[in-house]
């Protein structure tokens, strides 16, 4: 198709039987972009103002952007760190966390976002921590329906204290999650190759999260979390401009304590952490595929090139 002297190559699009224009594809993405940030900078009301207003695109804007999508193999989860690992036995966290409380017994490889996450928090008026199973992915108490809970992956510590989905959580909700590595992406070729992070030589360490509690119209409770980031170390900065804050633990007790409602008593904590106490190494390739969750597809790989001899 020539549109002012310019070729546009024509894309195939499921609603309506109609075909859409690389641009006009782009368009509804870029809209759909511009109405998620929206829709976590800007408060929600039961008028529905905000995204389904803001970001309103047009009857077909839903279809228009899987439509981007297919184009540029785009997923949300490109834009946050989104999957990690926890490996050490319930008994080893009970005992490492000072938490109780029934969870799934099971080495878990390659945790993805939306998934079940084991969770450490302190309810207030009580002295021990317990053990909480939550979904990835923060769904705040005033969200009309779950779908907010894929943009709410990961909550940037910049800005934590004035986005809707997170700033009452940061004063009062504030949670551990346990991992023992987490991974990023380098893009070599045609391939995404990913790395696997730790702390020390595979120790169990903790995310900072925030959780909160959601009740549906039919009265189903979901409790949901999210894990906060900051800038990268050096470490972590080739792959990512973000990282995940790992909470010291002699930090674990004001992290967790809900009466602690000062900010700036928490602050400190939402820093990068220490490049020299972490490494990181080359993982299979069968970690991109998140229904894979076994010890092979985090196992350890040597890649055929000479630059890798810089990454240790």
């Amino acid at each position: 198709m020539q549109r002012g002297g310019v070729h546009e190559k024509q894309m195939p699009f499921l609603g309506g039987g109609r075909r859409l224009s690389v641009r006009a594809v782009k368009a509804a993405g870029l809209a759909f972009i511009e109405a998620e940030r929206r829709a976590l900078t800007e408060e929600v009301d039961g008028s529905g103002a905000g995204f389904s207003q803001e970001g309103q695109c047009g009857q077909n804007f839903h279809a228009d952007l899987c439509a981007y999508k297919r184009a540029h193999q785009i997923c949300e989860n490109e834009w946050v760190c989104n999957r990690y690992r926890l490996t050490h036995s319930k008994q080893y966290l009970a005992e490492r966390f000072q938490a109780s409380d029934e969870i799934e017994d099971r080495p878990r490889y390659n945790i993805a976002p939306t998934q079940p996450v084991v969770t450490v928090r302190k309810e207030r008026g009580r002295k021990t921590r317990k053990f909480t199973t939550m979904r990835w992915g923060l769904i705040p108490f005033w969200a009309k329906d779950t779908s907010i809970g894929t943009r709410t992956l990961n909550a940037r510590s910049e800005t934590i204290t004035a986005t809707p989905a997170f700033r009452q959580s940061i004063l009062t909700k504030r949670c551990l999650i346990p991992a023992d590595g987490f991974y990023e992406w380098q893009k070599m070729g045609s391939v995404k190759q990913p790395y696997c992070f730790e702390v020390g030589e595979g120790d169990v360490f903790a995310f900072a999260g925030l959780w909160d509690q959601w009740r549906s119209p039919d009265g189903e409770i979901i409790e949901s979390c999210t894990i906060l980031t900051t800038t990268p170390n050096s470490l972590v900065a080739d792959l990512h401009d973000r990282m995940p804050v790992i909470v010291a633990p002699d930090k674990y007790d004001v992290w967790l304590d809900p009466d602690v409602t000062d900010f700036d008593a928490i602050r400190d904590i939402l820093k990068p952490y220490d490049a020299n106490l972490m490494r990181r190494y080359p993982v299979s390739r069968k970690l991109n595929n998140s229904r894979i969750d076994d010890a092979e597809s985090a196992s350890r790989v040597t890649l055929d090139t000479p630059t890798q001899e810089r990454l240790f």
